[in-house]
């Protein structure tokens, strides 16, 4: 495939997840909630987590308005961590910025980012890296906010 259908595929993928955001609700039982902010752009994301019994992501959801790029990586987001460990979330947000800023990780660990992948290409626009964090970031202080609250309550 050339790099300019590549490019349009990326583009309609980003696209798609933007215009039709999946799990984008408010979580009324949630475990975790979190609002990220980023003054450059103006995203606003309210992240919901609810963890099981077994520390997995039972159920996920965000709202919240910005740019194409911070919509459409919350809804990857959502999809790639759903079901997953907590350990396993937490690896895959390092994973996914680290990727971003360009630093390399195993395909098996960029494969478990799944749609989200594709934004890599984001290090070529160095304004739009917290767009595409914002909910990354979220899920992280989210699932460490959770783990305090665990410590607290021992």
């Amino acid at each position: 495939m050339g790099l300019s259908k590549l490019n349009s595929l990326y583009r309609e993928v980003i696209l798609d997840h933007s215009d039709h955001p999946h799990h984008k609700h408010a979580l009324a039982d949630s475990t975790s909630t979190i609002t990220l902010k980023n003054p450059t752009c103006g995203d606003v994301i309210n992240l919901d987590v609810k963890l099981d019994a077994t520390d997995h992501i039972a159920d996920i959801g965000f709202t919240g308005d910005g740019c194409t790029i911070s919509q459409s990586s919350a809804s990857m987001m959502t999809d790639a961590v759903m079901g997953k460990s907590k350990e396993e979330a937490l690896h895959m947000a390092k994973t996914f910025s680290d990727m971003v800023m360009g630093k390399e990780h195993p395909q098996a660990d960029l494969d478990q980012l799944e749609d989200a992948a594709i934004l890599s290409s984001i290090m070529q626009f160095p304004a739009r890296i917290k767009c595409a964090t914002l909910s990354w970031w979220a899920l992280q202080r989210a699932l460490m906010r959770e783990e305090d609250q665990v410590t607290k309550e021992d």
